[in-house]
């Protein structure tokens, strides 16, 4: 960014990320996705190549890779032990570097839990659960000291 480049710099790990579930920080994560993705088309008028585009809807994903014992925790306040009735939530994923560089703060507004589903094998010692998101919107952070 200032041109210099940093030869053995520091990247953000998985150490650096900090991610909230309606407002709680979880601790017993292994695994966060997220993504938006926008419906591009080319227009097309005189000859082959396409003279300018349109841009349509957005679609939003995530997925949230949870130990058992936090998936638990989340169903505890369920009324009927279904993830997907409770309320709509926001995700909040902070990459917040030890060594005080660029925070970036990424939210995941409007999530609701799309599937509650359990699997274990013989030999589990612990287990880790998928836990697929409905995603209204994406807030994209930019870094800031």
């Amino acid at each position: 960014m200032n041109g210099i480049p940093l030869i053995n710099g520091i990247e953000y790990s998985w150490g650096d990320i900090v991610c909230t579930v309606g407002g709680v920080p979880v601790t017993g994560i292994t695994g966060v996705e997220y993504a938006d993705e926008q419906e591009i088309t080319d227009n097309y008028g005189a000859g082959r190549y396409p003279v300018s585009r349109s841009k349509g809807r957005i679609t939003c994903s995530g997925k949230l890779t949870l130990y058992s014992s936090e998936v638990n925790a989340l169903v505890a306040n369920t009324t009927n032990g279904r993830l997907q009735d409770l309320p709509s939530f926001d995700v909040i994923v902070s990459y917040i570097p030890f060594d005080g560089g660029m925070v970036v703060i990424d939210k995941l507004r409007n999530c609701s839990f799309k599937k509650n589903s359990r699997s274990w094998s013989e030999g589990d010692a612990s287990k880790t659960i998928d836990l697929d998101l409905a995603v209204g919107y994406i807030e994209w952070g930019r870094p800031k000291r």
